[in-house]
């Protein structure tokens, strides 16, 4: 991992997300990383807004928004989350944060502080809330690739949030991974997309209404 890898995208934001708390729907947002921001991918190719298309092939009346920014930390989504509950008031809150915290070596007590206060402000504010988790290689070493891994689930404990255990499964543990990342081995391509969509959704439609 790199921090320019991962630190070089933005947020997105469209017409229909600037819509989204006067459309009569359920918002779902994403707060995440460069892995839910499109990072090297043309826009519509993300699992997110793969996301927006199956919510409407399902007809789940849900409105996504991406609030997403690449090279975001625990902290910096921590910052700019309570504006984005006034803004677009969820019901529905996707915490994708903690890989660039690992990549900085930031304290994992900071990283699991970080993600607990977001949750209980999103559940404060009416929200479900489901934490997305991450893995780190295991160039980190055996016992920081554990506790790092471990902060995502005990969050989910603690506040009693829906949790998908890791964002990558089957594809960085795929027997031709190297094929499903980009040049930079960081980020997935188009190709894993759909794989991360159906990471995310079995825990997510629990949530939604049935």
């Amino acid at each position: 991992m790199t921090t320019a890898a991962l630190g070089s995208a933005g947020a997105w934001t469209t017409a229909a997300q600037a819509q989204a708390t006067t459309a009569g729907k359920p918002v779902i947002l994403v707060l995440g990383d460069s892995l839910s921001a499109e990072y090297g991918l043309k826009r519509g190719e993300g699992w997110v807004p793969l996301l927006e298309k199956r919510l409407v092939q399902q007809k789940i009346a849900a409105t996504v928004v991406n609030a997403s920014i690449s090279g975001d930390t625990s902290s910096g989504g921590r910052a700019r989350f309570p504006a984005l509950l006034t803004q677009h008031k969820p019901g529905y809150v996707v915490v994708e944060l903690g890989a660039n915290d690992a990549l900085r070596g930031l304290p994992l007590a900071n990283t699991e502080d970080n993600l607990l206060q977001i949750t209980k402000a999103a559940q404060a504010a009416g929200a479900k809330v489901l934490i997305v988790g991450i893995q780190v290689p295991p160039n980190y070493g055996g016992d920081y690739t554990r506790r790092f891994e471990a902060v995502f689930s005990k969050v989910a404990s603690a506040t009693k949030a829906a949790l998908v255990p890791f964002l990558l499964k089957g594809v960085a543990d795929a027997p031709d991974a190297i094929s499903l990342f980009q040049a930079d081995r960081i980020h997935p391509t188009a190709v894993a997309q759909p794989q991360l969509l159906d990471n995310v959704w079995p825990e997510l439609r629990k949530l939604l209404p049935k």
